[in-house]
């Protein structure tokens, strides 16, 4: 598992270029968070891929106009996961809520 971080700067559709780079490969992304950075913006993924997939994706976000920086690193053991990659989407908690009211 590795943590993917890349640094863009928010035009319109960047965000979306990026994630559609993972998603045309059909990875799984585990976990992603998007921020505000200083002056520009930052994505956080965590994903399960190859070092070939890996290949490929630096080579698609590099070539994205807007993304100013990418790199990654080993994703942390399950239990000392970011606080933010343990919440569930928020279409998963509203399905869970919608469960619980029926």
């Amino acid at each position: 598992m590795q943590l993917f971080h890349i640094r863009y700067r928010n035009s319109q559709g960047t965000l979306m270029r990026i994630l559609n780079a993972v998603s045309r490969r059909g990875l799984e992304l585990t976990s992603v968070h998007a921020e505000y950075a200083g002056h520009d913006h930052a994505v956080t993924m965590m994903l399960h891929a190859s070092a070939k997939q890996m290949g490929q994706l630096y080579r698609e976000w590099h070539s994205i106009v807007d993304v100013i920086n990418v790199h990654s690193s080993p994703a942390l053991q399950e239990h000392e996961a970011p606080v933010w990659a343990g919440h569930p989407p928020a279409s998963v908690a509203e399905q869970s809520g919608r469960a619980a009211m029926a």
